[in-house]
């Protein structure tokens, strides 16, 4: 049994009885245990006020720390809250922009349909006064031609319009006298154009009329003369010269100058109609005198006297009374036709016009209206 013993605070073995071990023990042990007590409660009371002063001193650090994180966020917030007011300015200012670019876009873009559509309407315009201006041009060469060929036609054509004319006149003479004779005189041969010989029913010759036609431009004293010659050379009664242009001394389309008849072709078959009905009846009477044995000189007298050309021309007077009545007549409505016609073509015109400025603002979504649409021409028309 080892009786040492460890002294505690010099570390020397000291060797011991049992008993006084244990007593020393015991005593040591309660010496001990108070000390230790004491110096658990001193290290306790150490380890309380040193871990009180470190906690204190960790929490006044991390309240620094914390005071100094708090104004580093509050600062942080501040220059968030900055950044955030400065972004908000950058996007309301962009905002701005944004609308004012677009305002600016819609105005340059009005703006340039505008220049778009008034480049559209100039080169529409252009084009279709370049069209108007070729129509006007083709139109124009067409009436220089349609003149040139007329001019032409009726320099090469005279003789033939002439022809035309004489023969329109021989079948209307023949059409209203079937008992008298219609003869042309041939071409080349000296006299008149037709001789227009009158007869009776019973085929009794009653008179000779020579009518000569002249389809011209001017008139020439000289026909009077010649047809005179002509009737006497034919040995017939009545010369008859039936012109467009009559001599300044005639002035009703009817009349005598120096023993020979004159009138427009308008009064044609009137004359006929005296002439034949005055010749008939002279025939006749001169055939009654014939028979009688009498008065053949009164009746040769008598046709050809003044009265015999006062009672044709009292006829035809009363006829061109009546044709210069109706000539008025025809004259007051065709006036009352054509102001009527230029009201309607007034009235046309300013509706194609509106229509023409509404087609070309819409375009080809603008309805087609029938009759105001222009006639295209294809190959296969005239």
């Amino acid at each position: 049994m080892n009786n040492n013993i460890t002294c505690p605070h010099c570390g020397e073995h000291i060797e011991i009885s049992e008993a006084l071990r244990k007593q020393i023990e015991v005593e040591v042990g309660k010496s001990l245990s108070e000390k230790h007590r004491k110096e658990i409660e001193d290290i306790r009371y150490k380890i309380q006020e040193e871990t009180q002063q470190k906690l204190q001193k960790k929490y006044q650090e991390e309240q620094e720390v914390l005071q100094e994180e708090l104004k580093e966020n509050q600062e942080r917030i501040a220059k968030f809250r900055e950044q955030e007011l400065l972004l908000r300015k950058k996007a309301r200012e962009l905002e701005e922009q944004k609308e004012e670019l677009a305002l600016e876009v819609e105005k340059r873009l009005s703006e340039e349909k505008k220049r778009i559509e008034e480049t559209i309407l100039k080169r529409t315009y252009e084009e279709h006064r370049l069209k108007d201006l070729e129509k006007e041009k083709v139109i124009t060469d067409l009436k220089k031609a349609l003149e040139d060929a007329q001019r032409r036609a009726q320099q090469g054509s005279q003789q033939l319009q002439g022809e035309v004319f004489e023969l329109d006149i021989e079948d209307m003479l023949r059409r209203e006298f079937p008992f008298d004779t219609i003869e042309p005189v041939g071409k080349g041969v000296r006299g008149a154009d037709i001789r227009h010989i009158v007869k009776s029913q019973k085929g009794s010759i009653c008179g000779v009329v020579l009518w000569e036609f002249k389809r011209t431009k001017l008139w020439q004293d000289g026909w009077i003369q010649k047809l005179k010659d002509d009737m006497r050379a034919e040995g017939a009664h009545v010369p008859i010269i039936v012109s467009t242009q009559l001599p300044k001394s005639i002035e009703n389309g009817l009349g005598v100058v120096s023993g020979v008849w004159v009138c427009s072709p308008s009064y044609v078959l009137v004359l006929a109609l005296l002439i034949r009905d005055k010749l008939y009846e002279v025939a006749k009477e001169r055939y009654i005198q014939t028979q009688k044995g009498t008065k053949a000189e009164l009746l040769y007298d008598y046709i050809t006297g003044h009265e015999f050309r006062q009672q044709v021309e009292a006829l035809a007077e009363v006829f061109i009374e009546m044709k210069q009545q109706i000539l008025k007549e025809k004259i007051a409505f065709e006036k009352i036709w054509k102001v009527r016609e230029a009201q309607v073509s007034r009235l046309i015109s300013s509706t194609t016009n509106m229509y023409g400025s509404m087609q070309g603002l819409v375009g080809s979504s603008m309805p087609q209206v029938k009759g105001l649409e222009m006639e295209e021409l294809t190959s296969g028309e005239e």
